[in-house]
């Protein structure tokens, strides 16, 4: 299923293949890379290597939303990313604003961004769907509940009575048909399963093998497992593998292959650290994806 193309200003989204997001963390604490582009010159050079290395998107975010982590102040996230995104922005780069504050989202549209990636765990969705519809902005919607500080040790957080799968596919529809009842366009609204947020590694996984589910709401659809704990959980998988213990960047094995079955499961787009090997990845899954479909 091929959503309707995605204009942006004069950014325009075919869906033809899948579509990549370069993560890029303009933070001290975030779980894989805080603290390395936290300086303006650094973020916006890797901004402009991600895109070099095949990112489609660069989504710049200033407060880490790592199990644990605490919330930044609006004035300090403001200070960290409207300078990136101005500057990307200039360069041409399409750039969406990973953040849970309007105040930030409207700003960072302000300054040229044309995606606001709403995690749903900050500012509500009315007052965030605002921003979008005034401006004209695309809008991910991701899956998750609680916050940072409370998403793994609050165990309501981690209990989906009607199974996780279930419980996503009709948030996110929710969420959706809210979206446009606010003034978004259909065409502009993504969808995130969440994989590692407020969820065990088994209901990632879980999530990952029925990505078809959430492609079935009929909206583009974005996965974001890149080297996520859940790669590395020893509960999740059978126990002749053994233990596993790796740092985030050694993740990538892992992380490619949930790119894989994402795609394979019809996901349209996907947010990755290493854009570079993953769109490698991407493309061959991509591939055997419409090889699958043509001989169906």
């Amino acid at each position: 299923m091929v959503p309707a193309p995605m204009t942006l200003g004069r950014h325009r989204i075919e869906w033809s293949r899948p579509v990549l997001l370069g993560v890029l963390n303009v933070t001290e604490d975030s779980f894989s890379d805080g603290g390395r582009f936290l300086s303006l010159d650094a973020a916006i050079s890797h901004g402009l290597a991600l895109r070099e290395q095949g990112a489609d998107i660069v989504d710049v975010g200033a407060e880490s939303t790592r199990p644990g982590a605490a919330s930044v102040d609006v004035e300090l996230e403001l200070e960290r990313v409207v300078p990136v995104v101005r500057a990307l922005a200039r360069e041409g780069v399409l750039v969406s604003v990973d953040t849970t504050k309007a105040a930030v989202a409207e700003a960072a549209i302000e300054a040229g961004a044309s995606i606001l990636n709403d995690v749903s765990m900050g500012d509500s969705l009315d007052d965030l769907a605002r921003v979008a519809a005034r401006s004209g902005a695309g809008y991910l919607r991701m899956h998750a509940r609680g916050t940072p500080l409370t998403m793994r040790s609050d165990p309501a957080l981690s209990d989906y009575p009607r199974g996780v799968v279930t419980e996503v596919v009709d948030s996110l529809r929710a969420d959706a048909a809210a979206l446009i009842a606010a003034g978004v366009d259909r065409s502009r609204i993504m969808v995130d399963p969440g994989i590692g947020f407020a969820k065990t590694a088994a209901q990632s996984l879980a999530l990952l093998a029925a990505i078809n589910e959430v492609v079935s709401l009929g909206f583009a659809v974005c996965v974001g497992p890149s080297r996520k704990s859940f790669i590395d959980a020893r509960d999740a998988y059978d126990p002749s593998w053994g233990a596993v213990t790796s740092a985030p960047h050694e993740r990538l094995g892992g992380t490619a292959a949930a790119v894989t079955a994402s795609i394979l499961g019809g996901a349209h787009a996907v947010r990755v650290h290493d854009v570079a090997l993953m769109r490698q990845c991407a493309r061959v899954a991509h591939a055997i994806a419409q090889g699958r479909r043509a001989s169906s």
